[in-house]
């Protein structure tokens, strides 16, 4: 089902997806390796609503703002966090049902697939590879290891820097306000998806022109009534 907050007539020709929450349910294995960071640092384990908020930003600001540790000490948290995950744990993820048909046939009709996640963009691309999806895309805007910022906008703009595209045919897809905040603040329009870790509240309240209860239903935002999946 598709909710329409805000109504655009912009023919959409470039699609922007985040990773964690959009296209893969990865917040199993992302609260694991927070788990094991922290007890390797003795430090307090939040809550699990806490924890959820871990799937989306960057991990150095997720352990300063939901942990409140200062930059050394998340330093030490990330690196840790990544010890644990950069084995075949970030591997334990699931695709979401549709996501990989709803890629298809975005490329099929000639319409530009990019992902743009704050994920560091050496597991981005890994996880991408190991689950075949990598040919979807044509390109991956993402930072590196040593790029702590959740700041989705600067991500956004590389990628439509990169295709060439207008903004008004661009649409960002993702789960979280991060996601939303980053189009609003580039001028692209955005698509919340429900099934992933944010709220419908956060969503819309970040400013999503679109929400969206399963990946198929962005073929309804992009193609109008023709929805060919």
């Amino acid at each position: 089902m598709v909710e329409i907050l805000r109504n655009h007539d912009n023919k959409i020709q470039c699609v922007m997806f985040d990773l964690d929450g959009t296209i893969t349910d990865s917040g199993k294995i992302i609260l694991e390796s927070v788990r094991h960071a922290l007890l390797v640092l003795d430090y307090p384990i939040p809550d699990e609503t806490q924890l959820r908020k871990f799937v989306g930003p960057s991990l150095m600001d997720s352990f300063m703002n939901i942990c409140g540790m200062d930059v050394d000490t998340a330093q030490k948290a990330t690196d840790a966090y990544r010890r644990y995950y950069e084995t075949d744990r970030l591997f334990d993820v699931v695709l979401y049902d549709g996501i990989e048909d709803t890629l298809s046939e975005l490329n099929k009709r000639k319409i530009e697939n990019i992902l743009v996640t704050s994920k560091p963009y050496e597991f981005a691309v890994r996880i991408l590879k190991k689950f075949d999806l990598y040919k979807f895309f044509s390109y991956v805007s993402a930072p590196g290891f040593d790029d702590p910022s959740s700041d989705k906008s600067r991500l956004i703009d590389k990628a439509l820097k990169h295709s060439n595209m207008e903004k008004n045919k661009s649409i960002m897809v993702g789960d979280t306000h991060f996601d939303i905040d980053g189009a609003v603040s580039c001028g692209v329009s955005s698509a919340g998806v429900l099934y992933g870790y944010g709220s419908r509240s956060e969503l819309a309240s970040a400013g999503a022109d679109y929400l969206i209860s399963e990946p198929e239903d962005l073929l309804q935002i992009v193609f109008g009534g023709q929805i060919l999946i």
